[in-house]
Protein backbone atom coordinates (compact mmCIF):
# COMPACT_ATOMS: atom_id res chain seq x y z
CA UNK A 1 0.00 0.00 0.00
CA UNK A 2 2.77 2.61 0.63
CA UNK A 3 4.50 1.96 -2.47
CA UNK A 4 1.07 2.33 -4.68
CA UNK A 5 0.87 5.56 -3.11
CA UNK A 6 4.69 6.77 -4.04
CA UNK A 7 3.70 7.15 -8.07
CA UNK A 8 1.07 9.33 -6.97
CA UNK A 9 2.81 11.82 -5.09
CA UNK A 10 5.35 11.86 -7.39
CA UNK A 11 2.69 12.16 -10.52
CA UNK A 12 1.27 15.13 -8.17
CA UNK A 13 4.30 16.69 -7.99
CA UNK A 14 4.80 16.44 -12.15
CA UNK A 15 1.51 18.07 -11.86
CA UNK A 16 1.85 20.70 -9.71
CA UNK A 17 5.45 21.63 -11.29
CA UNK A 18 3.98 21.68 -14.74
CA UNK A 19 0.86 23.69 -13.27
CA UNK A 20 2.92 26.52 -12.18
CA UNK A 21 4.93 26.78 -15.23
CA UNK A 22 1.89 27.32 -17.05
CA UNK A 23 0.52 29.35 -14.68
CA UNK A 24 2.84 31.60 -14.87
CA UNK A 25 3.29 30.97 -18.31
CA UNK A 26 -0.86 31.88 -18.38
CA UNK A 27 -0.01 35.24 -16.43
CA UNK A 28 3.17 36.64 -18.01
CA UNK A 29 0.95 36.22 -21.63
CA UNK A 30 -1.79 38.60 -20.22
CA UNK A 31 0.40 40.60 -18.60
CA UNK A 32 1.99 41.33 -21.72
CA UNK A 33 -1.77 42.02 -23.40
CA UNK A 34 -2.66 44.18 -21.05
CA UNK A 35 0.74 46.03 -21.42
CA UNK A 36 0.29 46.09 -25.26
CA UNK A 37 -3.71 47.57 -24.50
CA UNK A 38 -1.90 50.30 -22.27
CA UNK A 39 0.76 51.12 -25.31
CA UNK A 40 -2.24 51.34 -27.39
CA UNK A 41 -4.19 53.48 -25.38
CA UNK A 42 -1.75 55.77 -24.13
CA UNK A 43 -0.33 56.23 -28.26
CA UNK A 44 -4.49 57.06 -28.90
CA UNK A 45 -5.12 58.90 -25.62
CA UNK A 46 -1.96 61.39 -25.25
CA UNK A 47 -2.76 63.07 -28.50
CA UNK A 48 -6.54 63.66 -27.23
CA UNK A 49 -5.12 65.01 -23.52
CA UNK A 50 -2.88 67.31 -24.80
CA UNK A 51 -5.99 68.88 -27.03
CA UNK A 52 -8.52 68.74 -24.54
CA UNK A 53 -6.15 69.59 -21.19
CA UNK A 54 -3.14 71.14 -22.43
CA UNK A 55 -2.21 73.02 -19.04
CA UNK A 56 -2.77 69.75 -17.07
CA UNK A 57 -0.65 67.91 -19.44
CA UNK A 58 1.81 70.79 -19.23
CA UNK A 59 1.93 70.61 -15.75
CA UNK A 60 1.99 67.13 -15.37
CA UNK A 61 5.32 66.64 -17.16
CA UNK A 62 5.04 63.85 -19.05
CA UNK A 63 7.61 62.28 -21.06
CA UNK A 64 6.40 59.91 -23.74
CA UNK A 65 9.84 58.79 -24.22
CA UNK A 66 10.33 57.60 -20.71
CA UNK A 67 6.74 56.00 -20.63
CA UNK A 68 7.90 53.99 -23.99
CA UNK A 69 11.14 53.05 -22.33
CA UNK A 70 9.19 51.99 -19.46
CA UNK A 71 7.04 49.69 -21.70
CA UNK A 72 10.07 48.18 -23.06
CA UNK A 73 11.60 47.26 -20.39
CA UNK A 74 8.84 45.61 -19.18
CA UNK A 75 7.33 44.11 -22.12
CA UNK A 76 10.66 42.49 -23.39
CA UNK A 77 11.13 40.40 -20.47
CA UNK A 78 7.77 39.07 -19.40
CA UNK A 79 6.73 38.08 -23.10
CA UNK A 80 10.27 36.46 -23.85
CA UNK A 81 9.67 33.93 -20.68
CA UNK A 82 6.00 33.95 -21.81
CA UNK A 83 6.50 32.33 -25.56
CA UNK A 84 9.70 30.58 -24.51
CA UNK A 85 7.43 28.87 -22.09
CA UNK A 86 4.74 28.49 -24.05
CA UNK A 87 6.60 27.39 -27.00
CA UNK A 88 7.95 24.43 -24.71
CA UNK A 89 4.89 23.57 -24.65
CA UNK A 90 3.18 23.39 -28.35
CA UNK A 91 6.17 24.19 -30.42
CA UNK A 92 4.34 26.36 -32.71
CA UNK A 93 7.16 28.33 -35.20
CA UNK A 94 4.52 30.95 -35.93
CA UNK A 95 4.06 32.17 -32.04
CA UNK A 96 7.60 32.52 -32.40
CA UNK A 97 7.78 34.21 -35.04
CA UNK A 98 5.47 36.99 -34.48
CA UNK A 99 6.95 37.25 -31.12
CA UNK A 100 10.54 38.42 -32.24
CA UNK A 101 8.40 40.29 -34.89
CA UNK A 102 6.34 42.17 -32.50
CA UNK A 103 9.32 42.58 -29.79
CA UNK A 104 11.78 43.62 -31.99
CA UNK A 105 9.45 45.93 -34.01
CA UNK A 106 8.43 47.74 -30.47
CA UNK A 107 12.30 48.17 -29.54
CA UNK A 108 13.12 49.76 -32.71
CA UNK A 109 10.29 51.43 -32.70
CA UNK A 110 10.90 52.88 -29.09
CA UNK A 111 14.31 53.82 -29.92
CA UNK A 112 14.30 55.20 -33.57
CA UNK A 113 10.90 55.60 -33.85
CA UNK A 114 10.84 59.62 -33.35
CA UNK A 115 13.64 60.59 -35.59
CA UNK A 116 13.10 58.16 -38.30
CA UNK A 117 9.25 58.05 -38.73
CA UNK A 118 8.15 60.72 -36.87
CA UNK A 119 5.34 61.41 -34.76
CA UNK A 120 2.66 59.85 -36.76
CA UNK A 121 5.19 57.23 -37.85
CA UNK A 122 6.15 56.53 -34.06
CA UNK A 123 2.30 55.71 -32.97
CA UNK A 124 1.33 53.72 -36.12
CA UNK A 125 4.74 51.41 -35.94
CA UNK A 126 4.04 51.30 -32.00
CA UNK A 127 0.48 50.68 -32.48
CA UNK A 128 1.35 47.70 -35.34
CA UNK A 129 4.02 45.99 -33.10
CA UNK A 130 2.05 45.94 -30.21
CA UNK A 131 -1.08 44.49 -32.17
CA UNK A 132 1.45 41.95 -33.52
CA UNK A 133 3.03 40.97 -29.86
CA UNK A 134 -0.42 40.90 -28.52
CA UNK A 135 -1.63 38.54 -31.28
CA UNK A 136 1.37 36.00 -30.46
CA UNK A 137 0.76 36.26 -26.77
CA UNK A 138 -3.20 35.37 -27.61
CA UNK A 139 -2.11 32.24 -29.75
CA UNK A 140 0.88 31.27 -27.45
CA UNK A 141 -2.28 31.88 -24.61
CA UNK A 142 -4.71 29.54 -26.85
CA UNK A 143 -2.21 26.97 -27.59
CA UNK A 144 -1.51 26.46 -23.91
CA UNK A 145 -4.71 26.23 -22.86
CA UNK A 146 -5.53 23.76 -25.30
CA UNK A 147 -2.56 21.80 -24.69
CA UNK A 148 -3.39 21.54 -20.95
CA UNK A 149 -7.17 20.50 -21.40
CA UNK A 150 -7.56 16.55 -21.40
CA UNK A 151 -9.42 15.72 -24.36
Amino acid sequence: MYSSSLPLNLESKTMLSINMKNSTQFILDRFAIALSMLCAVHCLAVPVLLVTFPSFMVSFHFDDHVFHELLIFLVVPSSIIAILLGCKSHNSQQVLTLACIGIVALIATALLGHDVLGETGEKSATLIAASILAFAHWKNYSLCRHNSCNH
